[in-house]
């Protein structure tokens, strides 16, 4: 076995958009001074979620610390410069708060109306309407099985994900924090305590804390502390189709059926350029994404012709004559519990901090989690944002915290 060659105080596994945010923060904390080491095995991220999602952010949650954190996330974003400039230049995310559109036929209609009046109470700028004011307001949505909808009026949108990750990853590197590629393959412990960790190759470093921000990989590494985690990574796929017909001012549509899409870019005279795909089945149905198999990167056409193509086409008349283009495949790494985050300190190793199981919200809770997680390791607890309903507390106890509004 080979002798801890280095020591850091704090060693962050995986150094996509958690990873990096949380090394960003650390570096930007009053009072902390110590030494972060960053561990990242692909720094193309090729296969990471960062640099493969729909990059999107919403308040449009049915729990408080979701919308809490997303109001945080959009301040974040739409002030970027005034956190992530690096000698003068300011990181060009391309944000755009189009809004979401959330939609419900009678069966969902409380659960909408129950959703926006917490989102309001938080102070998202949520509307609720319904049907005669959705068709007012988007003509060429069908509304004949619809009873409401919640539109995001400002504070949500989407934004470059990759433009934001390599903006964190650019200004940690400017405040000393050091990344270095490796692969992390196990912690080494003792009496209950992080001691170090054991990269791929046999080195060891030698930490006070360590976060666990390695996406698809975090259960497999946070089992090697005898910590366990209900994360699964899954398969996801983003398609994109042209439109010819007059869809104008869409918003990121979320329909009944779980089918969503939002527009990319201009429209040119080929049409309206869209992304979209389905919400997520449930592990037990989907497809686990394996990145040493070159068949985790195949699309699933039947799939967007059945489970995305379909319903928007129903919901969106206009679609039914597209021009399907790209699409790919990426991870998604899903908390079985209950689809949210776990954040914070693990149990029984209380200098391990978790940041896993996003299940497709990690960039757009990337500025708060990073915070409030470089907070903790720095002062003992969450100074801005109490971040303890995401923790690994609720667990191990079996705890759901029940999260309506999936995509």
């Amino acid at each position: 076995m080979s002798s801890v060659s280095e020591t850091a105080d704090v060693v962050i596994c995986g150094g996509a958009a958690i990873g990096s945010s949380v090394a960003y923060h650390l570096a930007a904390e009053p009072g902390f001074s110590g030494k972060v080491l960053v561990i990242e095995k692909d720094p193309t991220y090729r296969y990471s979620a960062s640099a493969l999602s729909a990059a999107s952010i919403r308040q449009q949650f049915s729990s408080a610390v979701n919308i809490r954190i997303s109001l945080f996330g959009i301040d974040f974003l739409r002030n970027i410069g005034r956190h992530l400039s690096v000698d003068g230049e300011v990181p060009a995310i391309d944000l755009h708060e189009g809004g979401y559109l959330y939609l419900a036929g009678e069966e969902g209609q409380k659960i909408l109306e129950a959703n926006q009046r917490l989102q309001q109470q938080e102070g998202a700028d949520i509307a609720l309407y319904a049907a005669d004011m959705l068709r007012s307001k988007f003509p060429w949505l069908n509304t004949s099985d619809l009873a409401c909808g919640t539109f995001g009026v400002s504070g949500e949108g989407w934004f470059d994900g990759w433009a934001l990750l390599q903006a964190f990853r650019k200004k940690a590197r400017s405040l000393g924090i050091e990344y270095r590629q490796g692969e992390v393959a196990r912690y080494l412990t003792e009496n209950g305590r992080i001691t170090g960790v054991e990269l791929a190759d046999g080195s060891r470093i030698a930490c006070g804390s360590v976060v666990n921000a390695s996406g698809t990989h975090g259960a497999k590494l946070a089992a090697t502390a005898g910590v366990s985690i209900p994360v699964k990574s899954m398969k996801r796929y983003v398609f994109t189709f042209t439109c010819k017909g007059d869809v104008g001012n869409c918003p990121l549509l979320i329909d009944t059926a779980g089918a969503w899409c939002r527009p990319e870019g201009q429209r040119t005279a080929e049409g309206q350029l869209f992304i979209g795909s389905c919400s997520p089945l449930t592990p037990e149905q989907d497809v686990e994404w394996v990145e040493t198999d070159p068949a985790a990167e195949d699309v699933d056409w039947p799939f967007f012709e059945e489970a995305v193509w379909a319903p928007l086409a129903h919901r969106i008349p206009a679609f039914e004559e597209i021009r399907p283009g790209r699409a790919w495949a990426g991870p998604y790494d899903m908390c079985g519990l209950d689809h949210n985050a776990i954040v914070g300190p693990a149990v029984g190793v209380p200098n391990l901090y978790l940041a896993n199981g996003f299940s497709g919200h990690g960039l757009q809770q990337s500025p708060a989690v990073g915070r409030g997680i470089a907070e903790h390791i720095a002062h003992g607890s969450y100074r801005s944002l109490d971040l303890a309903d995401l923790g690994h507390e609720r667990i191990v106890a079996g705890r759901p915290l029940a999260e309506a509004n999936i995509i």
